[in-house]
């Protein structure tokens, strides 16, 4: 068979539809961009050379990323990248990948900061700093420090936050609350660890290939988020907001933890998908 780029498209994509159960269109799509990273060029390329040939290189890379592919390794692992509210993020295995319903975190985030003031916004558990960055990003007045446990992670994140020219957000090596000392803030987020102990959904699609340190949290999935919870009255500023992501059981006993830890003005949103993703509520004055 011919290796050009209308071959390998056709076969491909039918290849990961069926082996990894994929809508076609969205085989289609990561093959397209396994393509766009072995031969450095934009969609439009592919679309307008079909009969472009790969040459012994480009091919045997190319075929390195779709035997990882269809083995289940993520794609935003073997491109190395995942796009996050519309920044570009390097991702390794190091992080867990950023992922569309996070999202919410960050615009209910960003609600609540004041247009044209300093405010101080803490992001626990930053790993790919997606979260963090984009609050900095879209809130220039706001001073961002971002906290990880792990120091692969931290690189990963520093790197993206020079990559894309942020600079009001800074990184600090911490277990949640251990390593910051006496600072408050008016914002606090996380998307910390929520899934419990032998969930079976540890076995299925990308999440086998995350960090699980980065995932697992006690017999219930909650034990960080008890943790977060429990602190973040002492690293608040009066009136300040704590802002979870959670899993989809978890909304209703995460708004009690924030009752019983005194917080006001408790909700829960919901992601694009219906479900209840995001839980918060606000220190009183």
């Amino acid at each position: 068979m011919q290796h050009n780029l209308q071959n390998i498209l056709m076969s491909d994509t039918a290849t990961l539809s069926s082996k990894l159960a994929l809508e076609a269109s969205t085989a289609r799509i990561e093959v397209q961009c396994m393509l766009q990273k072995v031969l450095s060029v934009q969609r439009a390329s592919l679309m307008a050379y079909p009969e472009r040939e790969l040459n012994g290189a480009e091919l045997r890379l190319y075929k390195e990323f779709l035997h990882r592919r269809l083995v289940g390794e993520p794609i935003a692992y073997i491109l190395g990248e995942r796009e996050f509210f519309g920044l570009p993020l390097k991702v390794t295995s190091a992080t867990l990948i950023p992922r569309p319903d996070t999202e919410l975190l960050v615009e209910l985030a960003v609600a609540r900061i004041p247009p044209n003031e300093h405010c101080a916004v803490l992001d626990l558990g930053t790993g790919t700093g997606a979260v963090a960055l984009a609050i900095a990003y879209t809130c220039r007045d706001a001073e961002v420090q971002a906290c990880d446990k792990s120091p692969s992670a931290l690189v990963i994140a520093q790197g993206n936050a020079h990559a894309l020219g942020i600079s009001n957000v800074n990184f600090v090596q911490s277990d949640w609350f251990a390593a910051l000392g006496d600072r408050r803030y008016a914002m606090i987020v996380s998307n910390p660890p929520y899934i419990a102990v032998g969930d079976p959904h540890l076995e299925c699609g990308d999440v086998r290939f995350e960090p699980v340190s980065a995932l697992v949290s006690g017999a219930d999935g909650l034990d960080d988020i008890r943790q977060i919870i429990s602190a973040s009255s002492e690293y608040l500023l009066p009136g300040g907001w704590l802002l979870l992501e959670h899993g989809y059981t978890q909304a209703q006993q995460v708004r009690e933890l924030l009752q019983l830890n005194e917080f006001i003005e408790i909700f829960s949103s919901r992601d694009l998908s219906g479900i209840e993703r995001v839980s918060g509520g606000r220190k009183q004055a």
